[in-house]
């Protein structure tokens, strides 16, 4: 623990900036967009820490923790007032419904898979499956399951 410690003293800044990457890669893995602003508020600590040496390592905690709320309830706040047909900005798969996809792998008895909205998802038809580059309408999210209609 004590090695830990002297690194995280020796070098605050590029530990903020590994945390902040590292909260990044795995918001950009998972979709979420619940850990987008954890990640930006390590960048915002790695920068004070920055211009001020001084701050202890359980100050910055405190900040990164205060950043990360002040900075998520915030982004909430004002999405709903610049969308507010839009519930939850972190429901990524609910926003699906109504969207248009593209087939990209057949569909063989009921499963495919479809991408939509920059990622592609694995998909259910009832019926006969369309053809790979055909279009079908997102009906409903069931985990990380689309069920798709002609």
């Amino acid at each position: 623990m004590d090695a830990v410690i002297a690194i995280f003293q020796s070098q605050p800044v590029w530990i903020w900036l590994v945390i902040g990457c590292l909260i990044l890669a795995i918001e950009a893995a998972s979709g979420t967009e619940w850990l987008l602003w954890p990640a930006v508020s390590a960048g915002v600590v790695a920068v004070v820490v920055l211009l001020a040496p001084s701050l202890n390592g359980p100050l910055q905690v405190v900040l990164f923790a205060v950043l990360t709320l002040v900075s998520t309830l915030a982004s909430r706040r004002l999405i709903r007032r610049v969308n507010p047909t839009d519930p939850d900005i972190n429901d990524r798969a609910g926003r699906l419904i109504g969207e248009r996809a593209q087939v990209v792998h057949p569909f063989v008895d009921g499963r495919g898979r479809v991408f939509v909205s920059g990622s592609e998802w694995a998909a259910v038809i009832d019926g006969d499956g369309p053809a790979v580059g055909e279009s079908v309408q997102v009906e409903s999210v069931d985990g990380s399951i689309l069920k798709v209609r002609n």
